[in-house]
């Protein structure tokens, strides 16, 4: 899977500030709907969290983008 993330909070000058990375596909839960991704957005919230927030403990990447479009 393709996101976008960081490793640590930087200037968005930086040319490490943004990161196109490739993680494993998540898996499936009961409840889960797969959808496949035709568009992401950042969003003003998207640039504060990555101005403050490290990765989660035993993460190499922080991912940012919760808006997405795409079909079912």
């Amino acid at each position: 899977m393709k996101a976008v993330g960081y490793k640590t909070p930087l200037p968005i000058a930086d040319a490490e500030s943004l990161l196109d990375i490739d993680l494993p596909d998540p898996v499936m839960g009961p409840r889960d709907l797969l959808v496949e991704v035709k568009a992401i957005s950042v969003n003003p919230v998207d640039t504060k969290v990555r101005m403050r927030a490290a990765p989660p403990d035993g993460a190499a990447y922080k991912v940012l983008g919760y808006d997405a479009a795409g079909t079912s």
